[in-house]
């Protein structure tokens, strides 16, 4: 690979943590790319944002940014008008238009089971606001989350979930970069957190490159190679 390749920033989503990315991290890396698989706050949308472009933007050269998830709006946030962002990749992920939140996007059209598994527990956000962390059922994860992948793996998945605030999920997000970077889409057709109409659906605004695959919300997991391929060829588009 060309000393030239850019850097890939992965961002996970709610329920997840960095380590849901080890074998998108493990192909992009047999195929020379620099990866940073970076920690999402996931406390405050704007917030979770601000935090991601700082770590883009201290990066040497290029990027190639992925989020999934809610990582999705993450990722479209931070990158707006940061000049290293070549490309922005969007795993089952939300491409939120201005104002637009997780909350609005994802019950937009049917097929989100997510509502149903939740478990709240109040906390305290460091401005002193109150808000909820929110949970999956550890019972429910397997099925509504990652049900193409091993329940031995799943049960370890729901052990380690990293809960997203009822604040972030709600916040309305600020004007997007899919607008002005090119954009590529997997979508997730077994997916039920994010409906595929909805991702369909956000894909086509944003005039984004898509791909289908066959696989529950937890894709990067499930289908490894399908997404580093799809960040490959996000990542060849910038040479």
């Amino acid at each position: 690979m060309s000393a030239q390749q850019p850097t890939v920033v992965l961002v996970h989503g709610a329920f997840a943590d960095s380590s849901s990315w080890n074998g998108v991290v493990e192909r992009l890396q047999a195929h020379g790319y620099p990866v940073i698989a970076a920690g999402n706050p996931l406390r405050t949308l704007s917030g979770d944002a601000a935090y991601v472009r700082q770590v883009v933007a201290a990066v040497d050269g290029p990027v190639v940014l992925v989020g999934h998830s809610y990582g999705g709006s993450v990722i479209s946030g931070a990158a707006k008008d940061l000049g290293n962002v070549r490309a922005l990749v969007f795993v089952a992920a939300f491409l939120p238009d201005e104002g637009e939140s997780a909350i609005t996007l994802s019950g937009k059209f049917p097929g989100s089971t997510l509502g149903e598994v939740l478990r709240p527990v109040p906390v305290t956000l460091p401005d002193g606001s109150g808000a909820n962390d929110l949970y999956i059922e550890k019972a429910a994860f397997h099925g509504q989350f990652a049900a193409d992948v091993a329940e031995e793996t799943t049960s370890v998945m729901a052990a380690t979930q990293r809960p997203v605030t009822d604040v972030a999920l709600g916040e309305g997000a600020s004007a997007p970069a899919w607008r002005d970077i090119p954009s590529w889409v997997l979508v997730a057709m077994e997916d039920r957190n994010i409906p595929p109409q909805a991702q369909t659906f956000m894909a086509e605004r944003a005039g984004a490159t898509a791909v289908s695959v066959t696989a529950s919300h937890a894709v990067a997991v499930s289908r490894p190679g399908d997404v580093a391929r799809l960040i490959n060829e996000a990542a060849q588009a910038t040479l």
